[in-house]
């Protein structure tokens, strides 16, 4: 038995202390959970099973945990097993199966955490998606980082994720894009509501440069050109963009494609079979009231136009149509209004809203230097852009920063904050702490100590040792916990308030290597099993943050 199948190891003991008493073995729940008591001196884990099952099988929880308790406190590795209150099992491990941990993870190294809590599901995650009209800015770079996040948290889960980018590049605002590239290049004033910062100055001018014979002609005659050229030098600003803040989609689907390929007219067709398409007025309709929407949606007009609604029907099935179980967006805040129709689109298509489609709403950001809202981009006009936030912090500190919280809170990041050498600021204390793990090991390889192949778990027994093994050995639950809930953030919180701070606490009370002419003891070997753990711990939770794990700082 070790620590991470400890839950298996109490289920076991269940089903043997039912078969004994000749109790309903079908009541047995098929997984189980332990977790670890806030006050340590209430043992090392604890489990509820008792209190879960005694009245389904007609056995007082106390009395059922007294024979659980039995039973558990003979499986190998258990020291022993406590009652709490109405039927708590608390258990105490001996020191070698807790010290095991560190084994395992070495072993596992960049697989330590990854697990298969969300096996055989295929996932579409569509995050950022903004108009090919201008550079990504502050609120899609939250978006970036929290979406790229989340989808190497749900393929550690063992889900199989496509990542997508929807480009918006059908209807009005791509005509504006034109038409305010267009009066650049001619000097003219920009429309009233064309889009303004020196990046259309920029754009025009790289257009105009390649084909100076632009210039002067005709608005019919140029303006798709203008378009065309336009878009597709934007669309490369954004990849670029993304890939240096480490961002990379699987897909980029365009939204003409919905329009021109007869997408919209299959998806109506699709619904139709379900019964919810309905016209009026000589307009087509799609009756998302009948599943909670707050009004009907029009998907052509009464003029034959196709809406935006009709792209967003067609974008659903097509994704499901690609074999993708559940389809998850990411959307900023102006976009609460998505979640109904979108959820009427899935329920209109003969899908289960509550399982086949997820939309995740985030707030918005607000970057301030020493308190101070920093001044709007010169480049952009009105917004800061993701390169001009990668220029001031990084991409470390700008991934880290907005991954780490709660998408359901406003967030403001200062760039003074997020850029100082100090215990204060979160992403220098977790990549210190590898880093600090580096060094040390740099210092036992000019020693010539080596960990060897094998150590004694038992002599991890400091209380220092088994805070830190048990906080390693829960890595893969806060992955699987992070996954499910869609929370990649926890990830963070672990690896602070957890990890990094347990570390610490660790390297302060145990000494690791000798100084100077001191001998090696007993204890350096297993304490570095101990710290590769750790090290290892760090990266991988680093890398689910898509944060580097330095070995300088």
């Amino acid at each position: 038995m070790t620590p991470a199948n400890l839950a298996d190891t109490v289920l076991s003991a269940a089903r043997a202390v039912f078969e004994t008493r000749g109790l309903d073995v079908t009541l047995l729940p098929a997984t189980t959970t332990v977790e670890r008591p806030r006050n340590p001196e209430h043992g090392d884990y604890a489990s509820n099973l008792a209190l879960q099952l005694g009245k389904k099988a007609g056995v007082a929880p106390r009395e059922l945990a007294a024979a659980l308790a039995e039973e558990l406190g003979s499986r190998d590795g258990v020291k022993s097993v406590e009652i709490a209150g109405p039927g708590f099992l608390n258990i105490r491990l001996d020191a070698a199966t807790t010290g095991a941990i560190a084994r395992l993870v070495v072993e596992a190294g960049p697989a330590y955490g990854r697990n298969t809590a969300l096996a055989g599901q295929k996932v579409n995650l569509e995050f950022v998606s903004a108009n090919p009209t201008g550079p990504i800015h502050l609120g899609h770079t939250r978006w970036a980082a929290v979406g790229d996040s989340l989808r190497r948290v749900l393929s550690a889960a063992g889900a199989e994720v496509t990542s997508e980018y929807y480009i918006n590049d059908a209807g009005a605002q791509v005509d504006r894009f034109a038409r305010s590239l267009f009066a650049a290049a001619n000097g003219e004033p920009t429309p009233e509501d064309g889009y303004v910062g020196d990046y259309i100055t920029e754009i025009a001018k790289v257009i105009t440069d390649a084909d100076p014979g632009l210039v002067g002609q005709p608005a019919e005659t140029a303006l798709p050109i203008f378009l065309a050229r336009g878009y597709e030098l934007m669309l490369k600003e954004i990849r670029e963009s993304l890939e240096r803040f480490g961002v990379h989609f699987d897909v980029w689907f365009s939204e003409q494609t919905l329009h021109g390929g007869g997408a919209v007219e299959h998806a109506i067709e699709e619904l139709r079979k379900q019964g919810h398409i309905f016209e009026d007025g000589g307009a087509i309709w799609l009756r998302t009231t009948d599943f909670t929407d707050d009004k009907d949606r029009v998907l052509i007009r009464s003029n034959g136009e196709k809406t935006y609604f009709a792209a967003d029907a067609a974008y659903y099935i097509n994704k499901r149509e690609r074999g993708f179980d559940r389809c998850i967006y990411l959307l900023g805040a102006d976009h609460h209004g998505y979640i109904g129709r979108l959820k009427a689109i899935a329920a209109c298509a003969g899908d289960d809203p509550q399982q086949n489609i997820e939309i995740l709403i985030g707030q918005l950001v607000n970057l301030v230097r020493a308190g101070q809202p920093v001044r709007l981009s010169k480049r952009a006009g009105n917004i800061i852009t993701l390169d001009e936030l990668l220029e001031a912090v990084g991409a470390d500190a700008a991934r880290y920063s907005l991954a780490r919280s709660s998408t359901d809170s406003m967030l403001t990041l200062d760039i003074e904050e997020i850029t100082k050498n100090s215990s204060d600021n979160p992403v220098f204390y977790v990549q210190y702490a590898h880093a600090r793990i580096c060094s040390l090991l740099r210092n036992a390889e000019e020693k010539k100590i080596s960990r060897g192949d094998d150590y004694d778990p038992a002599l991890l027994s400091h209380e220092r040792e088994k805070d830190l093994l048990k906080t390693l050995n829960q890595f893969p639950e806060v992955v699987a916990t992070a996954a499910e809930l869609r929370e990649p953030h926890r990830i963070a919180v672990y690896l602070e308030e957890r990890v990094a701070t347990d570390y610490h606490r660790f390297y302060d009370a145990c000494k690791v290597l000798p100084k100077g002419d001191e001998p090696v003891t007993e204890f350096t070997q297993p304490r570095l099993w101990l710290v590769e753990a750790t090290r290892t711990v760090l990266a991988n939770g680093l890398d689910l943050l898509g944060v580097s794990a330095p070995e300088r700082m």
